[in-house]
């Protein structure tokens, strides 16, 4: 059973920057780290039930997402944007419906 202590060390571990950029990979001359956004959360508790036994438990979670790529050739560094699609569309859609709401209300305002 992993106690509260090492749940913590654990977690810190995990939020190291190696876990943000990539092993560099190169090709042709080329080499590319890419890059992620990582953020977690940790909880834990002990508590003593009715008989006075006691107990404690804790978790922690990750999550990751890409958020681009260093691009590396001779002297030249660029940054590369990832781009979340879906993200992108959910946006759009949101312009889209706004932008009937506003000319329903024009059309009826000049009825």
């Amino acid at each position: 059973m992993m106690k509260i202590d090492e749940l913590i060390a654990s977690v810190k571990d995990s939020m190291e920057a190696k876990k943000v950029y990539a092993e560099p990979y190169e090709k042709n001359g080329i080499t590319v780290i890419a890059a992620a956004s990582v953020s977690g959360g940790t909880g834990g508790g002990s508590g003593r039930d009715e008989k006075g036994q006691e107990g404690e438990g804790g978790g922690f979670g990750t999550a990751a997402k890409p958020t681009g790529a260093y691009v590396i050739k001779g002297d030249d560094v660029r940054w590369v944007p990832a781009v979340d699609v879906n993200r992108l569309i959910a946006t759009i859609g949101a312009v889209v419906v706004a932008g009937l709401f506003v000319a329903a209300r024009i059309l009826k305002s000049r009825k």
